[in-house]
């Protein structure tokens, strides 16, 4: 349940209009320059955003995760990389210590990730480990109160601005899988860290990746998040909040499209009338619409029940699943509306239909997602 219905309503209308009012109209400069404009990023601190997520004993908003769902449904409305710049604050780069770090980690990290002072971010992905993440070779051998870290990481959203990243190595090399895997938090000065270049990538631009390079890098031991070999464990939580996240962002970029798409179809004309007259127009829109509705239905009720407590594992992943898809369809059909139109930069529609296709592929990819509805399934049949 929504603790403050009035405080949240709030919270969510003060995002939705400065999502309205500032990122909207900033959306072709941030895709131009590729970069976040410095007087939103410090009103994006203002806002509270880098904190949705993170304990209010810590100085975040303590957001539950229906909270947090409608929060990424306003954010959604908007181009992905103005949320990913915060995103990993809130999620994936923060919540492992949430989740399992001891009092000192959190007293020390959290009010800075709240605020938006520090960056975080997430180091699971390899060259040679991706979906197949227990794979991973990045080593943390320990040594007197130290942990020595090599390895490479791959395609991690803000490692280019990030202070802190919050990796996964393998403490044991003799246990193959996801056993040998702990999780620690690096910051960004330790010796041994270097960076690659930022990557050009399909779309998004100015959500940043790069690889994260450690050799021989000297993370005390105090860094090490919960206890060894629980690292892998962890990132499964982390990911169970994420994939319930990314579902509510891809149904607010859905409900943009959709609202980009019915406001051309309306005013263009063909054959003397507008085009949203046409029947196969219409069914573009309804499917639209439809899928969109039953995605969001689809999340919120997740986000319910994992807030009761529930485990939500297996829903979280078909929510992930169906959502990435669902926009991914509405983004091909806001493009078909706008027949040629939708094709060029100057329409939205252009952009965000590159955008929303990596939502099909981090945070575990759709094929992921399959294999772990099907396999929970099988194990609740199995009893």
């Amino acid at each position: 349940m929504i603790r403050d219905p009035d405080t949240i309503k709030q919270l969510v209308d003060t995002i939705e209009r400065f999502v309205r009012e500032r990122l909207v109209p900033a959306e072709n400069q941030l895709a131009e320059e590729a970069r976040l404009p410095d007087d939103i990023l410090e009103e994006m601190k203002a806002l509270g955003l880098f904190g949705l997520t993170i304990p209010e004993e810590y100085g975040g908003l303590g957001l539950t995760m229906e909270e947090e769902m409608l929060v990424a449904i306003a954010l959604g409305r908007t181009s992905p990389a103005f949320r990913s710049i915060m995103g990993t604050n809130n999620g994936i780069g923060s919540a492992a210590i949430v989740f399992a770090g001891d009092e000192a980690q959190k007293e020390k990290y959290l009010p800075k990730y709240a605020s938006g002072e520090w960056i975080s971010c997430f180091c699971l992905t390899e060259p040679d480990a991706g979906s197949d993440a227990a794979s991973l070779k990045t080593t943390a051998i320990r040594d007197g109160d130290h942990y020595i870290l090599n390895g490479t990481k791959r395609y991690i959203t803000n490692a280019a601005v990030a202070n802190t990243f919050n990796v996964m190595a393998r403490t044991d090399p003799g246990i193959k899988g996801a056993r040998g895997i702990s999780s620690f938090i690096v910051e960004r000065d330790t010796p041994g860290i270097s960076l690659g270049t930022v990557d050009k990538k399909m779309g998004q631009a100015g959500s940043m990746t790069c690889d994260v390079i450690f050799e021989d890098c000297a993370v005390p031991a105090q860094n090490l998040i919960g206890a060894e070999g629980e690292g892998f464990k962890t990132a499964m939580q982390v990911l169970d909040r994420g994939r319930l996240h990314i579902s509510g962002v891809s149904v607010g970029v859905a409900e943009r499209l959709i609202a980009d798409a019915l406001e051309y179809a309306m005013q263009r004309k063909q054959f003397g009338q507008p085009i949203a007259e046409q029947q196969l127009i219409q069914a573009m829109l309804a499917d639209s619409q439809t899928e969109c509705y039953a995605a969001k239905c689809m999340a919120m009720e997740t986000a319910r029940q994992r807030d009761a407590g529930g485990n939500v594992t297996m829903e979280s992943s078909a929510c992930k699943y169906f959502a990435t898809e669902m926009v991914g369809r509405v983004a091909d059909r806001a493009v078909q509306i706008h027949g040629g139109a939708g094709y060029m930069s100057e329409y939205a529609v252009e952009r965000f239909y590159r955008d929303v296709r990596l939502f099909r592929l981090y945070e575990g990819t759709s094929q992921i997602q399959q294999l772990v509805i099907a396999r929970n399934m099988i194990k609740e049949a199995a009893g």
